[in-house]
């Protein structure tokens, strides 16, 4: 599995013009699987990133976590996180899991993020989306639940 997270003051999800998630202060988190991921990959990154030390402390060092600071995660399902524009000019979506796979491993890591108590709000699986976020930082990262392969 495959995150890019993004620290954020504020962001929204979109689905035909209506907000179908929102959040205050957190992440962003946008979440492709690939074929072959199972639930140790999702135990393994929602692990990963609430408690990852992104966020400031009094001193203006990235020192506290999602879990820390009472953040909020806005997760969204990305399958062009593994599209390889390697070769040609279209890219090639191959590695991206099936979407029977990838919603169960959506669902699955929403679950365990919303388990370790951080409030979520989820895009719509599948859906032609518009998302809007005030990124804070600015802090990106991709975080792999295993080393590319590749």
């Amino acid at each position: 599995m495959r995150a890019v997270i993004q620290r954020s003051a504020r962001a929204s999800v979109s689905v035909d013009g209506k907000v179908v998630g929102e959040i205050n202060h957190g992440l962003v988190i946008l979440l492709g699987v690939k074929t072959g991921d199972n639930e140790a990959d999702a135990d393994y990154l929602a692990d990963k990133i609430v408690n990852l030390r992104i966020f400031p402390d009094g001193e203006d060092k990235m020192n506290r976590s999602l879990l820390g600071t009472g953040g909020q995660a806005l997760i969204i399902s990305q399958f062009t996180l593994y599209g390889d524009s390697r070769r040609g000019r279209r890219p090639s979506f191959i590695e991206a899991a099936p979407p029977q796979q990838a919603k169960q491993l959506y669902d699955y890591f929403v679950n365990r993020v919303q388990a370790c108590g951080i409030t979520t709000a989820t895009g719509t699986f599948q859906a032609m989306m518009s998302v809007q976020l005030v990124n804070e930082g600015p802090v990106t990262l991709i975080v792999e639940s295993k080393p590319d392969q590749t």
